[in-house]
């Protein structure tokens, strides 16, 4: 990150970098490696706890004693990279992950990953002190079994997310500390586009993590997870930028800060798909021109003090809805 910060100096004073993602998982997403296609994981397999090496195995050991139950283990019956659900003693109804092992289980496997993002980060601030940028992190969009109570796909990756707990406040609630921005995928998924067996819900999950992310006053970016050139697309994404339109008595109470749009290619430079790409753009603008005082950036400054993880852990429940989004968006492709 120094080396980032010398190289790109010209660029950083300029103002035409504005943001510092700063990786903390694999594709540079604040996760756990729990579905990696190089070991064989296949959609919509659930993963696997990724946490079995000897340190993380004395860590959760040492962490069980001092709650008083030496004798926990981590667990054994969460299956295998592909599994489903129900295939599993972890996550069937009425699974471990219910229980009170399992409860504490998850919450020391989600506290790791919220306390490693917060400990990168506060290097990363002291690297860009003083420069005109914002930080950001990436969440994974992990849209599968979220229809399902266990919501096993995201608490592989170590996201402790259930129905009545809210496992993205939480790392929101973190990120305040930074004044960072928080970035989200599959933006341009809809619901009926996936396949019935995922029990997959991209809509849903995206309302929930704008949501929890503006609760904590964030600055929340999005992009899309695959490459798509078509209106609806477009037009979903478009809905997630402003969730209740064009205000027109001044900016929108929530919308988005930022878009990443995935990604320049010859395809998208070819006729039709480059013109309706380019009114896309405008859209995103509310066909407004730009405005170089919008959102300004002040210079960095140093992070908060660290919020405990217990006080962290309290915006966790009671799960809150998710503020209301229109159907479709007013101003369309």
């Amino acid at each position: 990150m120094k080396s980032f910060r010398e190289n790109m100096a010209e660029f950083l004073d300029a103002g035409v970098i504005v943001d510092i993602e700063v990786g903390l998982g694999p594709a540079g997403e604040m996760r756990y490696p729990s579905y990696p296609q190089s070991q064989g994981w296949v959609y919509p397999g659930v993963g696997e706890f990724i946490c079995y090496d000897k340190y993380l195995e004395a860590d959760f050991k040492a962490a069980a004693t001092k709650a008083g139950h030496p004798e926990w283990e981590l667990p054994d019956d969460a299956g295998e990279y592909n599994d489903t659900p129900e295939k599993t003693q972890f996550f069937a109804d009425n699974g471990t992950y219910q229980t009170e092992k399992g409860k504490f289980f998850l919450t020391w496997y989600s506290n790791k990953l919220i306390k490693h993002g917060d400990k990168i980060l506060d290097e990363a601030n002291k690297v860009f002190l003083g420069c005109r940028v914002q930080l950001a992190i990436k969440i994974s969009g992990i849209h599968w079994w979220y229809r399902v109570p266990n919501h096993a796909a995201e608490l592989t990756a170590g996201y402790y997310n259930l129905d009545d707990r809210d496992g993205y406040r939480t790392i929101a609630h973190m990120l305040t500390r930074h004044r960072a921005s928080m970035n989200f995928t599959c933006a341009e998924m809809r619901d009926n586009e996936q396949s019935s067996e995922a029990k997959s819900a991209p809509e849903e999950l995206v309302q929930q993590v704008l949501s929890a992310g503006w609760r904590e006053g964030l600055n929340i970016a999005c992009e899309n997870a695959l490459s798509r050139y078509d209106a609806t697309a477009y037009n979903t994404i478009l809905r997630n930028a402003r969730p209740q339109g064009i205000n027109k008595n001044g900016p929108p109470e929530h919308k988005l800060y930022g878009f990443t749009y995935l990604r320049v290619s010859n395809e998208l430079l070819e006729g039709q798909n480059y013109a309706t790409f380019k009114t896309f753009v405008r859209r995103m603008h509310a066909n407004l021109d730009y405005n170089a005082n919008i959102d300004p950036l002040a210079p960095m400054e140093r992070s908060k003090p660290e919020i405990p993880i217990e006080q962290i852990l309290e915006v966790a429940q009671p799960k809150l809805e998710p503020f209301p989004f229109i159907e479709n968006t007013d101003l369309p492709v």
